[in-house]
């Protein structure tokens, strides 16, 4: 059986649905009481471990749960970190020392995002306390892997739906010829959610070791996509009007000019590569207007 550790989150969930739909025996952690069932354990992984234990029969592993809004990570780095990298590490430990491979999800936020396609054994270089936490629980995973411990890393970045809210309300307001403010210092590499869950799958079951990155294979401003969508639906360009994250108050580092990764490896070894951002916002266009 697979444990996913952090079923609360959207990819954690999805990954988990997915799983079984392949008719994989996978369990999913939850931290909500009222959701605990056979294949969804208990766990809250702010909370001590010492007495926890892997269900029977855990084969393979992969961490999502995380503290992962920036502005959380911000305004108590304290608590934050006790589960992006204590307790994180902890866990992750437990699973080891139990013969228990481990997948780790990680972010493109280890990263300043000042050159694209950044290669997976870049310097780390972070701007946000979110992406410091993530960079730390990284090198201490790198140590376990150099001492042939069953473990790998899942670098991310924007991983969407195809009912993303945000381009589905453009999508919405454009079509209705309300404007829509993007952001000109913001920009994004989507992967759709069901290629990612298709990455943890075979990098599960291949019990994978080392780093793996996973991006779009360029980056376009939220400006630019927003520019895309009304040139798609027909609308006026002008209905798209220019926004900053320091306008917006966005927390420091919200913004960054790339965030793509290096994702050959995903590529050459599994043939996973995402398609170009623009074929990503195409799909969520499609099916909104599918449900139209």
């Amino acid at each position: 059986m697979w444990l996913l550790v952090g079923g609360d989150s959207k990819i954690g969930a999805a990954a988990h649905q997915s799983l079984k739909a392949r008719g994989v025996a996978v369990a999913a952690t939850t931290r909500r009481k009222a959701r605990v069932s056979a294949d969804r354990p208990f766990l809250d992984l702010s909370a001590s471990l010492e007495n926890w234990e892997p269900p029977s029969g855990t084969s393979a592993a992969c961490i999502f749960a995380a503290v992962a809004r920036i502005e959380a990570c911000d305004a108590d780095p304290g608590a934050s970190a006790h589960v992006n990298v204590t307790q994180t590490l902890a866990l992750a430990d437990r699973l080891l020392g139990r013969g228990i491979p481990v997948l780790f999800l990680s972010t493109n936020q280890v990263f300043d995002g000042a050159v694209p396609n950044v290669a997976a054994d870049a310097p780390h270089s972070p701007l946000t306390e979110y992406g410091r936490q993530k960079s730390r629980a990284e090198v201490e995973f790198n140590s376990r892997m150099e001492r042939g411990m069953p473990a790998a890393v899942l670098r991310l970045a924007k991983v969407v739906s195809r009912d993303i809210p945000l381009l589905r309300d453009w999508s919405a307001k454009l079509a209705a010829g309300r404007p829509i403010r993007a952001f000109s210092d913001m920009t994004m590499a989507p992967v759709e959610t069901a290629m990612v869950c298709d990455a943890i799958a075979i990098l599960m079951k291949d019990a994978a070791h080392g780093v793996f990155q996973l991006t779009g294979p360029r980056d376009l401003s939220y400006l630019e996509i927003g520019r895309f969508i009304a040139a798609e639906l027909g609308v006026a360009r002008s209905l798209v009007n220019e926004g900053t994250t320091i306008e917006a108050g966005l927390p420091a580092g919200s913004g960054r000019m790339h965030t793509t990764l290096d994702s050959s490896r995903l590529r050459d070894r599994y043939g996973i590569a995402a398609p170009d951002v623009l074929a990503v916002v195409n799909s969520v266009i499609d099916a909104k207007q599918r449900k139209n």
